[in-house]
């Protein structure tokens, strides 16, 4: 299945992965949106489209740009996003002119051209909502020191109630399973949170399209029941893991510190860096992504077009 060229855009669909991962996968900053699942899993809820840019008169693949739509107090707002290279004027002139605003734009593509972008016409500004969470893997996988002694405490507690448990790489076949943890996440969150499931579809989603989706991740046995899982995936040419999905049963107490703490003591030494993803503007999610300590941010600036 074949991108069309600006301005002609297409749905995002499951057979466009082999024509966007590899040019997604080069991309520097580690944005936590800009992989092919990060963008095909939530593909429903902002109504993603996408097309490729060949606007650069020095030849170069500009990459793609993806239009979507999002929901914001203003009421149904159009964006775009440009994961790989800022698009020449001409085309930012007909993006402007049915769009709204230019989200999620990355250091790395809009350092080089801040100053003709400002010159052009448009308002800069960061997204502090929506920038991503940065960890040293070695401080999730170690707890080591006072800044996270609490943490530390809620791992060890977790070992001495449980423990009869086990943590395995997730492979198609324990798929059933983390479904099984998922359905108790979702009738917790169903109970606590007025009817709203957060990220159920997507998760449910990526979980079953596993395989396909080439994510990589772990999931929990207490008592040789399924009691936790979390998915990811490499990004950032391969220097950061970023954890797209983390459920587990709040009944088990500690459980989230504990499968935190485990997960990243797994992965490949070669990932220093762990990106946990945006908290939204939600305080209490900013509160607890803060508790770990993150070493830096992965930062993202919105632009609007003076009128």
């Amino acid at each position: 299945m074949i991108v069309p060229c600006f301005p002609d855009f297409i749905p995002l669909d499951i057979k466009l992965k082999d024509a966007l991962h590899p040019r997604l996968s080069l991309t520097f900053d580690g944005v936590s949106e800009f992989t092919f699942s990060g963008l095909y899993l939530f593909r429903n809820r902002y109504n993603y489209c996408i097309s490729r840019d060949i606007s650069h008169e020095d030849g170069q693949d500009g990459g793609f740009i993806i239009s979507g739509e999002q929901n914001t107090q203003e009421g149904r707002k159009t964006f775009f996003m440009t994961p790989c290279a800022v698009p020449d004027f001409k085309t930012l002139d007909s993006l402007f002119a049915t769009h709204d605003y230019w989200k999620n734009i990355s250091e790395s593509v809009l350092s080089p051209a801040k100053e003709k972008l400002e010159k052009y016409g448009l308002i800069i500004t960061e997204d502090r909502d929506n920038f991503d969470y940065l960890y040293n893997r070695s401080d999730l996988a170690q707890l080591a020191g006072k800044k996270f002694h609490k943490k530390k405490n809620h791992v060890n507690n977790f070992l001495s109630t449980y423990p009869n448990h086990k943590l395995q790489p997730m492979s198609a076949n324990l798929v059933p399973q983390a479904l099984e943890v998922l359905e108790q996440w979702r009738n917790e969150a169903l109970l606590k949170n007025d009817n709203e499931d957060g990220d159920y579809k997507s998760a449910k989603e990526a979980l079953e399209n596993f395989e396909l989706l080439a994510l990589k991740g772990a999931i929990l046995f207490i008592n040789d029941k399924p009691a936790a899982f979390c998915l990811g995936e490499s990004i950032a040419r391969g220097k950061m893991f970023v954890t797209h999905f983390e459920k587990a049963v709040n009944s088990y107490k500690g459980i989230y510190q504990y499968i935190n703490q485990a997960f990243a003591a797994s992965l490949p030494g070669f990932f220093t860096l762990i990106n946990r993803e945006q908290d939204l503007g939600n305080e209490g999610m900013r509160q607890s992504k803060m508790t770990y300590r993150p070493c830096d941010f992965v930062r993202k600036y919105t632009a609007r077009l003076v009128l």
